[in-house]
This record gives C-alpha cells, structure tokens and sequence, in this order.
C-alpha cells in the first residue's frame, strides 16, 4: 500500500485523534511512530508550518507543513512502512509546542531520555550531530566511580 495512502493512518493525541483545528496556536509537535508488526520506534519532530522567504523580497510567507501525511526523515522507517503497509504504524503526537526552539528541545530530549541511539529497537540513527555508536564500543565502555 505504501505512503500514498497516508491520510488513513491519522495522528493520535492524548489516545484519540488528533483535532487539528487548533494548529495555529502551535509551531510545532514531536511524535513517535511505532511498527505495529516488529515495536521498533522512531522518535521526531515536526513543524506544522512552513516559512518560506519571498524570492526578492523582504517578505516571508507562512504555510501549512505536509505534517498530516509525514512519515519521519529516516530512510530505514520509510522503507520499513513500504516493505509492510502504512496501517501497521502508529503515529503519536507525544507533545504540541508555541516554538521551533522548544519543539526542537523537547525532541532531543526524548531522543535521549529514550537512549534512541544505544538500545535496539529505534529507527533513529543520529540525534543532532551525534550518531549511533556500534554495539561493541557501548557495551566495552567503563565508567569511573562518582564520590
């Protein structure tokens, strides 16, 4: 079935659908999406605006995002959904933001509170600049004692 039936598989928030009449309050959401079939999750983040700056000129323009039918940015998870089908991912907004900086904050934040780059399970491969380590380099790491 593949993403060009995205409009089937809405946002969930606060375990329903996600009413999008109140968008303009907000810049922003960061979201997981889990596989249905295998658990594994990607955690992001996604702006329900675009600002676009006007060719020659001063002025920018403000547009409505493609966040109702977005998918995330990680090859690995668009793959994933076109190898199984878009209804067996689940697509939750975990929280809705006034700005991109707190948006953008709250994201990384999760990414790590989640360990998204050093436990199985998680389409994520970079937060930030950082990327996943492999496996033999977390696992060999030795901590000195903290007094």
């Amino acid at each position: 079935m593949g993403l060009e039936s995205s409009y089937e598989n809405s946002w969930i928030f606060n375990n329903g659908p996600f009413e999008t009449e109140n968008i303009e309050k907000f810049e922003g959401f960061v979201y997981c999406i889990t596989n249905k079939i295998n658990n594994k999750k990607y955690i992001g983040r996604k702006y329900f605006y675009n600002i676009r700056k006007v060719k020659g000129k001063k002025k920018r323009v403000r547009s409505e995002s493609d966040w109702k039918e977005y998918y995330g940015s990680s090859k690995v998870l668009l793959t994933d959904i076109e190898k199984y089908d878009i209804m067996d991912f689940k697509r939750e907004i975990l929280s809705l933001h006034i700005t991109r900086g707190d948006c953008n904050y709250e994201e990384v934040k999760q990414q790590f509170l989640n360990n998204v780059l050093e436990e199985d399970g998680w389409y994520n491969e970079t937060i930030g600049n950082y990327r996943r380590k492999p496996k033999h380099i977390v696992e060999n790491r030795q901590y000195g004692r903290r007094n």
